[in-house]
């Protein structure tokens, strides 16, 4: 898997998620001082990026105003996918 930054704007996170707020908070002082540490997961399925994990450090770098985020990229294909979104 390669990790590359991808911006946030072009990760489709199509299953909604329930953050919890106090995990955002600390992880956006975090993110602050040292960065992000641990790359979030996606999927790429035909040059499109889905993200079913992640979601507080997601939440996070876009409440702080990042243009990218760190991923973990993994190519899959739409039947991949498929299995993901049922």
């Amino acid at each position: 898997m390669a990790i590359q930054e991808i911006p946030l704007q072009q990760i489709r996170r199509p299953l909604p998620r329930q953050n919890d707020p106090a995990k955002v908070q600390a992880l956006m002082a975090s993110i602050r001082e040292i960065g992000l540490q641990e790359p979030i997961d996606v999927l790429e399925v035909q040059g499109q990026y889905w993200g079913f994990s992640g979601c507080h450090r997601y939440e996070a770098c876009t409440r702080l105003g990042h243009e990218t985020i760190r991923c973990r990229v993994r190519k899959a294909t739409p039947t991949v996918l498929k299995h993901h979104l049922a």
